[in-house]
């Protein structure tokens, strides 16, 4: 079964953000855009150097309105040393959500029954709440942050023009196609 348009359940878990521990829940999604980005596990090799380019683009990010949640089935306790110990995980800002029961990797159906762990999968959740774009890699394949950005322009400037839709390859101030009757086969 697809995830799009799947409103979020209720949630409540604790994140290590800002040398703090924090509760974060469904509310906290809600009039703004989101990414949850799911990873395997703290202290692991590709991870980091996802999380670090999440990093690079988190002001981008945020200057469209929208917040990042990094998630591994570690503890909030765990993120917290990685962050302490790691020179380029100290340099994350975004919340690090710990979700040790996977009631987030279960609901995000990205939970790896065989490794106990999360598998990569990005979702954009629009400002109700909704998931708009999700995909989920292999464990040996990191993402891209341009690309996730990328996405995200795309799905804020068709939520806001409703008649519009963006091409393959489509970058933020680009040509959009209408898709008004009177366009159709044009």
């Amino acid at each position: 079964m697809s995830l799009l348009y799947k409103e979020v359940d209720d949630f409540e878990a604790y994140a290590y953000h800002q040398k703090q521990f924090k509760k974060i829940t469904k509310k906290d999604l809600l009039g703004k855009w989101t990414l949850f980005f799911f990873y395997p596990a703290d202290f692991t090799f590709v991870c980091p150097t996802e999380l670090e380019d999440l990093q690079e683009k988190y002001q981008e990010f945020k200057k469209v309105n929208c917040e990042i949640y990094a998630i591994s089935t570690d503890t909030h306790f765990a993120h917290k040393t990685w962050h302490d110990i790691s020179e380029n995980i100290s340099k994350i800002e975004y919340p690090m959500i710990g979700d040790p029961t996977h009631s987030l990797t279960y609901d995000f159906d990205v939970f790896d029954e065989n490794d106990g762990l999360a598998q990569r999968g990005s979702f954009i959740i629009d400002p109700e709440g909704k998931i708009v774009v999700y995909e989920v890699n292999a464990g040996n394949v990191g993402r891209n942050a341009d690309e996730l950005l990328r996405r995200l322009h795309a799905c804020q400037f068709v939520y806001e023009h409703g008649d519009n839709v963006c091409p393959a390859k489509w970058k933020l101030g680009e040509k959009t196609i209408q898709t008004t009757i009177e366009n159709i086969g044009k």
